[in-house]
């Protein structure tokens, strides 16, 4: 089939470029013809980063987080229908909802006869902070 127009490529020089771009499209690493795309090394300058390029908040940052992933493995395995609820309540709960074995024994630290509105003052009772 022959092409109508003008074009400045032949049917060779096409296959030539398709070769030339085939280490490009079919991997991630660096291939000879395309060294303007390597990322540039760093410099003999540059501040080493002591733990990933966000260096952490500190203490309480960690600790935040912490707290909220406890909120949030709670609020997982304890329905809202469930409060108010006392200690052996929520036991059962997080039994029957097969619970890890550090959550559950976590919640064994909470008062016997007090009763707990939400997840959040069953968190504040364990020493997590609540959320601000």
């Amino acid at each position: 089939m022959q092409q109508r127009g003008n074009s400045r490529l032949n049917v060779h020089r096409d296959d030539e470029m398709k070769h030339e771009l085939q280490g490009m499209l079919r991997g991630d690493h660096p291939t000879r013809a395309e060294e303007w795309n390597d990322p540039e090394p760093g410099a003999d300058d540059d501040p080493a980063l002591a733990e990933g390029p966000v260096p952490p908040r500190g203490s309480a940052g960690v600790q935040e987080a912490e707290d909220e992933a406890f909120r949030f493995e709670l609020a997982r395995h304890l329905p809202r229908t469930l409060f108010p609820a006392k200690r052996r309540t929520l036991l059962r709960a997080l039994f029957a909802t097969r619970a890890p074995d550090g959550l559950v024994e976590t919640v064994r630290e909470l008062p016997i006869n007090r009763s707990f509105a939400n997840v959040q003052e069953v968190a504040a009772a364990l020493g997590r902070r609540p959320r601000a």
